[in-house]
């Protein structure tokens, strides 16, 4: 089956919340969608949908094909099949069909991921002897980046393609196209691949491993085989951390690891045969996997490295878990007692997640750190030097944190409890124990050793906060200077 009027309608509206000012040059696609012809047959008139791809070089060059019939120059491209699944896979095949390369050679771009760059109007002269009158393409184009460094040998289809050039952004042929790819070169279109999906390693920092179990349906990418929690990332998302957190939060709301490392980039590959460049960070946490809400999927378990080779595993995802077990030895494995088992906690419990923070006073002022606009908490706000623990002690914890964050050296003994806040940031989520420890002596000037996670610190006046600041924090800091010791937030009464 060709993609349904309901998959092209999405694709279409999805464009246009990027390009409002063309929904009255597409009123004539938008009619077609809304009538009872197939909306992607040749046979529809007086228009019907069609796709190109826009082949992208590491020279900023779009691939351009000589069209034998027209004697034009445009991108790949053509009607959509029967067997195509979206329009999407219809840009892929045309490419490959027309120009022999594989759907391999191909990844899309950060920019526009799966989303159209450009949807083009033209017309289209009669042609007699097909018995085709003359009628409109609209044509929905999608951008891809050559996985290789340099473009492969193109393989021509000889009955339509009389050649091929590869073209700069300014030359390319189409005024629309070549306006967007303009627009969008100083955001980073460049030709090179970069990872347009996040997953997740989850470990227990004691040799097991968080597997999760794909569905079996039609359209799931890898179905039925054990792989890694997480999904490609969305126009809205900030970062690819970003992406990894809200894909958790959707397919396994209450597993929030403590921490998020980039650990490798790897290569998978879409349903559709391309390219997926994807980002995988390591994540810390030791809960009962059976007691998570899974949300998408078949089964979340724990495995250990022994048990690989009996599993089937996601392509690669074998030699990566190996690879970290082995740069991540086990030093000193648990007990079980220290592991969460299922029924050992009293119905209705719930497990809080524990954070440690540093409030450091000078003259009256409260040392902060002004969260970067990408992270995947708090962008832009400013915070109290802060952290999750591992398996350690909350004192130690904050001290290394305190280090690792800002160069600072704290004897862990030097540490007081000073504030607790209980936290629920939203319905649903996990609730938070969040420990502020005040310490009287330190060594170091306050650094910037993490830029990807805070941009300055800053001494500020207990008294005169900053507006832009997480709220808890605030809480804290107020409830220290005022002699309490507990607060509560996001609570309903």
């Amino acid at each position: 089956m060709p993609p349904s009027r309901s998959d092209i309608r999405a694709t279409i509206e999805t464009y246009l919340s990027r390009h409002v000012e063309e929904r009255p040059s597409l009123e004539g696609l938008l009619a077609v969608l809304d009538g009872t012809e197939e909306p992607s047959s040749r046979a529809t008139l007086p228009a019907h949908v069609t796709c190109s791809a826009v082949v992208i070089d590491r020279d900023r060059r779009v691939l351009h094909i000589g069209h034998r019939v027209t004697g034009l120059l445009p991108c790949l491209g053509g009607h959509v099949e029967a067997g195509d699944r979206t329009l999407l896979a219809a840009a892929v095949r045309e490419v490959c069909e027309k120009a022999g390369l594989r759907p391999g050679d191909l990844c899309l771009t950060s920019q526009f991921l799966d989303e159209p760059i450009d949807v083009d109007v033209h017309d289209i002269d009669a042609n007699p002897a097909k018995g085709e009158p003359a009628h409109q393409h609209f044509d929905v184009r999608f951008a891809f980046y050559l996985t290789a460094e340099q473009p492969p040998a193109l393989a021509l289809q000889g009955e339509e393609v009389a050649g091929v050039q590869w073209l700069p952004y300014a030359d390319v042929r189409s005024p629309t196209l070549r306006a967007k790819l303009l627009a969008v070169e100083a955001d980073g279109l460049d030709g090179r691949p970069e990872p347009v999906s996040a997953n997740a390693l989850i470990h227990d920092g004691a040799g097991r491993y968080l597997l999760h179990l794909r569905d079996d349906r039609e359209g799931m990418w890898e179905p039925w085989v054990l792989a890694l929690a997480g999904g490609k990332r969305a126009r809205d998302d900030a970062s690819l951390e970003a992406t990894l957190r809200r894909e958790l939060a959707e397919e396994v709301p209450g597993l929030e690891p403590a921490e998020l490392v980039p650990f490798a980039v790897q290569e998978a590959t879409s349903v559709d045969g391309l390219a997926v460049p994807m980002s995988v960070y390591a994540g810390l946490w030791s809960g009962d996997a059976e007691a998570v809400d899974l949300r998408e999927g078949v089964l979340l378990k724990w495995f250990t490295v022994a048990t690989l080779d009996r599993l089937r595993l996601s392509p690669g995802l074998g030699n990566l878990i190996r690879r970290h077990a082995a740069e991540h030895p086990t030093v000193e494995k648990p007990s079980a007692a220290a592991r969460p088992l299922p029924g050992e906690a009293p119905a209705g419990t719930v497990l809080h997640v524990v954070g440690v923070h540093l409030h450091l006073e000078y003259e009256g002022k409260v040392l902060l750190g002004l969260r970067h606009p990408d992270s995947a908490y708090a962008g832009g706000s400013w915070h109290a030097l802060a952290g999750h623990l591992k398996a350690e002690a909350a004192t130690a914890g904050l001290a290394r944190e305190a280090f690792e964050e800002a160069g600072l050296v704290i004897d862990p003994a030097d540490l007081e409890l000073v504030h607790t806040v209980h936290t629920m940031d939203r319905p649903g989520a996990r609730p938070r124990i969040q420990l502020f420890f005040r310490s009287r002596h330190w060594e170091g000037t306050p650094e910037v050793r993490e830029p990807d996670r805070c941009l300055a610190w800053k001494w500020w006046d207990a008294k005169d906060l900053p507006e832009q600041i997480v709220p808890y924090t605030r809480v804290a800091i107020e409830g220290i200077g005022a002699g309490r010791s507990y607060s509560e937030l996001g609570w309903s009464r």
